[in-house]
């Protein structure tokens, strides 16, 4: 089983592109959702359910966080 992230992000966003750096370094596939392509509000729901910056990285099983975290990229579980 292999794990699911999700990054929604905005074009031009830095902590987004160090946020791809890091996860192509690990070798992590992922998906990439451009927030202003979602539904309009989209940006104001993320910052409601607490998310005050992006990206906004989900992880399937393993919760969600916002920003540049390279302590929790790295503590993304990859099946072999």
């Amino acid at each position: 089983m292999s794990v699911h992230v999700t990054v929604i992000s905005r074009k031009s966003c830095v902590q987004c592109n160090a946020t791809y750096r890091a996860l192509d370094g690990l070798g992590i596939e992922y998906r990439i959702v451009d927030v202003d392509e979602l539904h309009e509000g989209a940006a104001d729901e993320l910052r409601a359910l607490g998310f005050l910056q992006l990206p906004v990285v989900k992880v399937d099983g393993a919760g969600a966080w916002s920003g540049f975290r390279p302590d929790l990229i790295d503590g993304i579980e990859v099946a072999a």
